[in-house]
């Protein structure tokens, strides 16, 4: 029997990038996964893929930065499964102008909204259900950026980040006792297409030798087939050819 079998995971930035590959990996290991994000032609093909290799999936279009829709979401969910056993929070994005000199309130908010409220607002909605089943994962993404000071990334993208280590600390903290585990991966840079809304997108050369999809998939994976008793607390993972330390043309345009 698959590692997963039988557990309900819904992950949201599920159409592309790490919450894809996290969820390809899941229903890999048998889970059902529900497939949320912005576009629903993208998360389709996602549902297709798991199709395919006689996995199973749901489409759940879904902005994280509606509250309510985030709540009516994971009601559906819920209502057709009983429960969610797995929540994923990879829903996540930056701006292109990023730093002090050009970053607006508006800009500001957006980052917000979707990297750390977007992520509060799916934990709440879910958490109920856990506590009630003395049983379930929260395993948020944040960042390099959310554990280490970075030019690159920008203040909205790293004080959201940070936050959301913060987040996941206290949501071991308070609900250990009600058998939830969270577990925060911090990931450097990964090829997804959200480097491309950089000031400066990396050269395709630097794109290869950064952490991959197919990386954090496994990664996601490996938290959630972990025994219950066991918390991954944290993760932090990056390139060995860490080009947030050693500098890009992203920091040369400083």
């Amino acid at each position: 029997m698959s590692a997963l079998q039988g557990k309900i995971a819904w992950v949201t930035g599920a159409g592309s990038g790490i919450g894809k590959a996290g969820a390809l990996e899941l229903a890999r290991a048998g889970a059902v996964v529900a497939l949320s994000g912005r576009r629903e032609a993208e998360l389709r093909k996602v549902a297709e893929q798991i199709a395919a290799e006689g996995g199973r999936a749901e489409v759940e279009p879904l902005d994280v930065s509606d509250k309510l829709a985030v709540q009516r979401t994971a009601n559906r969910i819920i209502a057709r499964h009983g429960k969610v056993d797995i929540l994923v929070n990879s829903a996540g994005l930056n701006i292109p102008r990023r730093f002090w000199k050009e970053i607006d309130a508006e800009n500001w908010d957006q980052v917000v909204d979707v990297n750390l409220n977007g992520s509060l607002y799916c934990i709440a909605s879910v958490i109920e259900n856990m506590r009630r089943r003395k049983d379930g994962l929260v395993i948020n993404i944040s960042s390099w950026a959310g554990k280490y000071d970075t030019y690159m990334t920008g203040p909205a993208y790293n004080a959201s980040k940070h936050a959301v280590v913060a987040m996941s600390a206290s949501l071991n903290l308070e609900e250990c006792v009600n058998g939830i585990r969270c577990c925060c991966i911090c990931p450097g840079e990964v090829a997804t297409p959200i480097m491309q809304r950089r000031p400066v997108p990396p050269a395709p050369e630097e794109l290869a030798r950064m952490l991959q999809e197919e990386d954090m998939g496994r990664t996601i994976r490996f938290v959630a087939e972990m025994p219950p008793h066991v918390c991954v607390n944290e993760i932090v993972i990056s390139p060995t050819w860490n080009r947030i330390n050693i500098g890009g043309a992203d920091i040369a345009r400083r």
